[in-house]
């Protein structure tokens, strides 16, 4: 255990078996998590919000990024920015953390005042020679992608974002997310690292002992299983399963709307995965009756047998259904703690109480995410634990969290690791 903080990050990174989950201090020294901002949260693309946290002109929500601050905002002339939320005069916070509605970004320290688009207008007292012109607030490199919206802190962001961006743009052009809105959203601090909490994500292995209310909806099958350890009854079901969903993709396909997997998993920097996922039960929606939690539905669906858009990225996953949408941002906190926030979103028009119950619309993912955080702390203590030793992945339910290991070396090695 000496050697796990001892060692260089180069080392441990060497010690990975392919197949194999990572070494212990990966997951739990403090230089790793610091190495881990630098890399994976700064010069990589990351969700930080969405363009419907900020309806309305005026509109802006601050999101905190390790040491770095970001304000997403609206402008006077409907236009989505993001800037840095660092004042040019001595640097101080310029919003606090939350959502807030302004008409100006005024710096509370010496009252220094910018227009929302980041241009600064008042500076008192610096003299009129003073030029105002080269003290805008510094933009922040983002792109909206369908209503998501992604960052990098580097002024060099990873150019394949673009695949990211062409794929999603189509696949969720029908939910409009752009004109969504937030019914609801959750922050859950999980006592676990952050790579633990997008490993548990990324695989179903664990579901069904431990989320009886997702697999009313969700099939656990779907990221793969054993052949030899299910009984001939249960391996027809499975085969079954398979061939309905060949035919469900091609009928979706057919339709005009793009449901086969797509994959960038190593071998990138933009890390995703996407897939249009059948809905058990009734088919409609992650409820805890399968069945659609409003009665509006999003964008111009019209229909509730589309099941389930995923996209995963390396900070975050989302699901978009015909009635609602889920999307889980992943933000660490420390080498052990990780945010974890959550929001559901509904058609704009959608009324409380009205259109859509706000316990059908968030109990199962509610339930899920506690139950998760739970999950993730366990994992993050054995991690801790000397007698910890990097155990194997299974090849049939867990291929993408040793895509997601192997992905981790590679982006940690190219950045000089």
């Amino acid at each position: 255990m000496l050697q796990t903080f001892a060692s260089p990050i180069s080392s441990l990174l060497d010690s990975r078996a392919d197949g194999h989950s990572l070494p212990a201090g990966l997951y739990i020294r403090d230089d790793v998590f610091q190495a881990d901002l630098d890399v994976f949260f700064r010069k990589h693309w990351i969700c930080v919000g969405l363009d419907c946290d900020v309806p309305e002109p005026g509109d802006a929500t601050v999101v905190d990024i390790g040491n770095s601050s970001l304000i997403i905002l609206r402008d006077d002339d409907n236009q989505i920015r993001v800037v840095h939320n660092v004042c040019r005069h001595r640097g101080s916070r310029i919003l606090n953390a939350g959502s807030t509605v302004i008409s100006k970004l005024v710096c509370p320290y010496h009252q220094w005042t910018y227009e929302l688009d980041g241009e600064l207008t008042y500076a008192p007292h610096m003299g009129a020679d003073f030029d105002k012109s080269c003290k805008s607030l510094r933009p922040v490199n983002f792109k909206s992608i369908g209503g998501l919206i992604y960052a990098c802190l580097s002024d060099n962001p990873p150019e394949d974002i673009d695949r990211l961006e062409q794929v999603m743009t189509e696949r969720l052009a029908p939910y409009d997310i752009r004109n969504a809105k937030v019914a609801h959203q959750t922050d859950v601090i999980e006592d676990g690292n952050w790579k633990l909490t997008i490993e548990n994500n990324r695989e179903c292995y664990h579901c069904s002992a431990n989320h009886p209310e997702l697999c009313v909806s969700f099939v656990d099958l779907d990221f793969g299983f054993d052949p030899e350890a299910l009984s001939p009854e249960d391996l027809e079901e499975a085969r079954e399963h398979e061939a309905l969903y060949a035919e469900r993709t091609r009928r979706w396909e057919a339709d005009g709307f793009p449901s086969a997997a797509v994959e960038q998993l190593v071998g990138c920097a933009t890390n995703f995965r996407t897939q249009r996922l059948i809905i058990a039960g009734a088919g409609e929606s992650q409820t805890p009756d399968a069945t659609a939690a409003s009665s509006k539905l999003l964008g111009s669906i019209t229909r509730k047998d589309l099941g389930d858009t995923h996209l995963w990225g390396h900070n975050s996953w989302n699901h978009f259904m015909g009635d609602h949408a889920i999307v889980s941002i992943v933000i660490p906190l420390s080498a052990g703690k990780t945010l974890v926030r959550t929001k559901w979103l509904v058609h704009k028009d959608a009324v409380e109480g009205v259109d859509y119950d706000l316990e059908k619309l968030t109990d199962v993912w509610v339930a899920t995410t506690d139950q998760d955080s739970e999950l993730v702390a366990r994992a993050h203590a054995g991690a801790l634990d000397p007698a910890y030793l990097p155990g194997p992945y299974s090849r049939f339910s867990e291929t993408t969290l040793d895509k997601f290991a192997t992905w981790y070396i590679e982006r940690m090695r190219a950045h000089g690791y």
